[in-house]
């Protein structure tokens, strides 16, 4: 009695076993859905793709979905996008939403859309429900020197026949900010943005900033518009303490040169006085010579000595003498 139940729990455990091994690849409840929703699918196709590690349930499902919306998508198409890496549930899913709005897309334009890494569902919502791109503060300066800093809102839409190669939102934004800083720097003055905000929108919109981009701009709406600060006099203001400290560092360059001139000079006074005591020096050794060599008597050398002590006593007479004064003794009547 035991070894029979023993057995049977034996039968029981392997019936178990080769149940589960036999449905995790035979998926016969998904073969079951498919066809209960108009899907004719064989299971030796279902166990084909547990083979090529695919799982049946991501191909079945969206196909179903498909088949129900009436896409006409064969079992092929979706098991090579997977298989190439791409996402069969939300590929199927832009291409119902695409045909619910009348916009015509292709699966094979979806698939090359979503293998590129954009998302095809969302680009859909945007081609029904345009987006709109807030751009951060751009600061430009007007011709009087002042700084207006703009804020715009960008509405677009997306272009899916251009999704595939063309530039993202990075792109909008840098040509909007562009567009703003170009119209800003041509105002004659800051005045004129701030009375015509729409200005900016109209020069913009008419460079065509959409070109070569995965969107189509619609409007291009001035959000904000604020007065920052004087450039220009800032700028002038710089440029006025650089000439300053230019015209400071010149002078001081003459002055250098002013000072180093005139200790030239004092050294050039100093070695002609130097050369003067020099030529004095020899005049005593030419007297001498002179006297040895009998071309000066000692009676001229002696008149010459009275003229000079008469020289000297007569200019001693002409100098003004400051011991004498309306109060020296001598002076008092």
């Amino acid at each position: 009695m035991g070894s029979g139940l023993v057995s049977f729990l034996l039968i029981a455990v392997v019936a178990v076993i080769v149940l589960s091994v036999f449905f995790s690849f035979f998926p016969v409840m998904l073969w079951i859905s498919a066809l209960a929703s108009g899907v004719r699918i064989g299971i030796i196709t279902l166990v084909a793709m547990r083979l090529r590690r695919v799982t049946p349930s991501r191909i079945v499902n969206p196909l179903i979905k498909a088949t129900k919306a009436g896409l006409g998508l064969t079992i092929n198409q979706l098991e090579s996008h997977f298989l190439a890496g791409g996402n069969v549930d939300r590929v199927v899913n832009a291409l119902i939403a695409a045909q619910r709005a009348n916009i015509p897309l292709e699966f094979e334009r979806a698939a090359a859309i979503d293998l590129a890494g954009r998302d095809v569902l969302q680009a859909v919502q945007m081609s029904v429900n345009p987006r709109v791109i807030e751009t951060p503060v751009v600061a430009a300066v007007a011709k009087d020197g002042i700084e207006v800093k703009v804020k715009a809102r960008v509405t677009v839409r997306a272009n899916i026949d251009r999704l595939v190669g063309g530039a993202g939102e990075e792109t909008i934004i840098a040509r909007v900010g562009e567009g703003i800083v170009t119209t800003v720097g041509s105002s004659a003055t800051h005045k004129d943005v701030l009375e015509n905000p729409d200005s900016i929108s109209r020069t913009v919109l008419s460079k065509g900033l959409d070109a070569g981009t995965a969107f189509e701009i619609l409007s291009i709406d001035i959000a904000d518009v604020d007065v920052g600060k004087n450039i220009g006099a800032f700028l002038q203001t710089e440029q006025a303490e650089a000439d300053k400290r230019i015209a400071q560092a010149k002078a001081e360059e003459r002055r250098a040169m002013a000072v180093a001139q005139e200790q030239e000079m004092k050294a050039r006074v100093v070695e002609m006085r130097a050369r003067v005591v020099e030529s004095e020096s020899q005049v005593p050794l030419a007297m001498a010579e002179a006297l040895r060599s009998g071309n000066l008597g000692v009676m001229d050398y002696i008149n010459m000595q009275n003229i000079e002590a008469d020289t000297q006593m007569r200019e001693s007479l002409g100098k003004p003498n400051d011991s004498t004064g309306p109060n020296h003794p001598n002076e008092r009547g």
